[in-house]
């Protein structure tokens, strides 16, 4: 299936952010059949229970990619399948989400504990609030948050805060260093979520994979400019197919 693309969202806002990059992938190429799949519904913060239900539901020997927690998820899935994997694409989409001693590149830990907090006494609230901070950095950032707050959908409380302690769970730092297929990361100059510094800290991990940043772009850059990040990735799977 080295012309099957999946592509995981990112945590709370749903599927709809993707759907105009799978289009636009489409018309790059017909041949390349691009679904976007929802993450699981899981009251779990346990990584190997969302990648059991992932890898039971999704089909081998595919390219794997994703957005934020999406893309997390999918570098994790990519080692765990190994040569079933053709290759990785993340976007806005870190190793660590949240701060550590030995990854700093990544939300501080204070932010990340009172952003836990105000979502579990208010999820609507937060939700708007997280689409705003997705938003920051784009074109016209007010436009783009609301767009992405009204496509969202309302999960129960207890699987917003079961995605956000994932995300404070994962570290997909090993499992980018095992996975040998080609790899592309796209992240955002002006990314209120994730930090441009990722970049380098990414290649210090493994030298041989495709990391690039769009310029005066925030973390919703997959739903703001669709086009341009659907030629990218084109690109990285054209090259890859060739080599």
């Amino acid at each position: 299936m080295r012309d099957r693309l999946i592509l995981l969202p990112g945590w709370g806002l749903g599927s709809a952010p993707l759907e105009p990059l799978a289009a636009a992938l489409q018309g790059l190429n017909e041949r390349l059949h691009v679904h976007v799949e929802a993450l699981p519904a899981l009251a779990s913060a346990d990584p190997d229970e969302w990648l059991e239900e992932l890898d039971t539901s999704l089909p081998q020997d595919c390219w794997l990619g994703g957005w934020s927690l999406g893309g997390m998820l999918a570098a994790s899935l990519a080692a765990r399948r190994g040569e079933h994997c053709c290759g990785l694409v993340t976007l806005a989409s870190n190793a660590c989400f949240v701060a550590r001693a030995d990854w700093p590149e990544a939300m501080p830990a204070a932010t990340f504990a009172a952003f836990r907090q105000g979502c579990q006494a208010d999820a609507g609230s937060t939700l708007k609030r997280f689409a705003l901070l997705c938003a920051q950095g784009a074109g016209e950032p007010r436009a783009l948050g609301r767009l992405l707050a009204a496509s969202a959908p309302m999960p129960r409380a207890e699987f917003l805060l079961a995605g956000l302690d994932l995300l404070a769970a994962l570290d997909t730092r090993q499992a980018l260093q095992q996975f040998r297929g080609p790899q592309l990361h796209l992240l955002a100059a002006d990314d209120a979520l994730v930090p441009e510094t990722v970049s380098s800290a990414l290649l210090g991990l493994q030298p041989d994979i495709e990391v690039g940043v769009l310029a005066s772009a925030g973390h919703a850059f997959v739903l703001e400019r669709p086009h341009e990040v659907a030629a990218a990735i084109q690109a990285f799977l054209s090259e890859a197919k060739d080599d």
